[in-house]
């Protein structure tokens, strides 16, 4: 049973995939614990809030409620809702709390392509046809580290930044870890333009990739 926080589809707004129309399914729990978190609704897992499947699709806005829901029974929400989408995004919370290879294999299965986004903190259960998107959560107060086998899994880097240290500590990371990946974008934590000029400078020095939260720009989910 997945744990599901709210599913809905628009278009992906970040990195590698943006323009693509997705289906977002938003997974609940998440212990990391990041300063900056826009989905601390996904964090807990209090039953007082556990609803059914159909009041977690038709939520309007951000909020605590969840259900529970077998890969089956996901896939067949998607068929039911008439998607036209058919990318996935597993997202959370932290989706990798859970082993998504049944839930990942059977998409695929049903003509899905799957992508998920992680912390990297928890091991990577997903098959080798699913893009993984690595958001390296770094110090963050649950003290979770992100894990060597997460980066070198990863087929992309996507690091929220708002000044220097953020950087700087990439870059350990990826000294620590001995992972380089050949895809890595700096995303400015807010549209502010001290954060913005940051990341396109950076980029420009090392030869890496601006994401700017597009869906953010335009105003949509």
């Amino acid at each position: 049973m997945y744990k599901i926080n709210e599913v809905f589809e628009t278009i992906q707004g970040e990195a590698s995939f943006t323009g693509v129309p997705s289906i977002f399914l938003r997974l609940q729990g998440c212990p990391v614990g990041c300063s900056w978190c826009d989905t601390k609704q996904t964090w807990d897992l209090n039953t007082e809030y556990l609803v059914s499947l159909d009041k977690t699709v038709e939520k309007k806005a951000d909020s605590e409620l969840w259900t529970e829901a077998t890969s089956e029974q996901i896939v067949t929400l998607f068929q039911d809702k008439e998607y036209l989408a058919k990318h996935v995004v597993i997202t959370g919370g932290e989706p990798c709390m859970y082993d998504l290879v049944p839930l990942c294999e059977l998409l695929h299965e049903a003509g899905f392509s799957t992508q998920i986004e992680t912390s990297g903190t928890f091991e990577i259960k997903v098959p080798k046809e699913t893009w993984v998107t690595v958001s390296p959560k770094i110090n963050m107060r649950g003290g979770y580290k992100v894990l060597t086998s997460a980066m070198k899994r990863a087929d992309e880097i996507k690091h929220p930044v708002a000044m220097q240290k953020h950087v700087d500590e990439l870059e350990a990371l990826f000294t620590e870890t001995g992972v380089t990946p050949k895809l890595v974008y700096l995303q400015p934590i807010s549209q502010k333009a001290k954060a913005t000029k940051l990341a396109i400078d950076t980029c420009m020095k090392k030869n890496w990739r601006l994401s700017v939260q597009v869906h953010k720009y335009i105003g949509i989910n």
